[in-house]
């Protein structure tokens, strides 16, 4: 997907089940008790480097489409810093489901991150949780 491509849900058609219960069985979270609130993507220190906020990566998964979800940048950008799993009222643990999305991807031969690419101007504003997260993804 291109980058800066906002996902049209509309025209959106739902995908197999098999890869949302291999998320499930990985993240060991339901995703399905988020009721998009977006508590989690108001509260997100990194949701302005991502193509789509935490909620709209949840609202996509629970849509069943996790190929959309996979080639958004979101999960790759997440610092896993867990502040959206204390802002969720549901306490789903977004970080667990984040993970769980790259560990997918991964399996699959889709990578979104490669560091020798970002722009001095992107390494600047980005938080440095983000990017030691970004080194732990590479070591799958």
């Amino acid at each position: 997907m291109p980058k800066n491509k906002k996902i049209v849900l509309s025209s959106a058609k739902v995908r197999s089940n098999e890869d949302l219960d291999k998320l499930k069985e990985i993240s060991e979270e339901n995703i399905f008790s988020c009721y998009q609130c977006g508590n989690c993507s108001a509260g997100c220190p990194a949701a302005e480097f991502m193509d789509e906020p935490p909620h709209k990566i949840i609202r996509l998964l629970q849509l069943g489409l996790i190929k959309e979800a996979m080639y958004a940048n979101s999960s790759w950008i997440c610092a896993a810093c867990i502040y959206c799993t204390v802002e969720c009222p549901r306490g789903v643990d977004i970080a667990k489901v984040m993970e769980a999305l790259r560990q997918i991807a991964l399996r699959k031969g889709v990578n979104h991150v490669n560091i020798d690419k970002l722009s001095e101007k992107i390494l600047e504003k980005l938080p440095q949780i983000a990017l030691i997260s970004n080194f732990r993804k590479f070591t799958l």
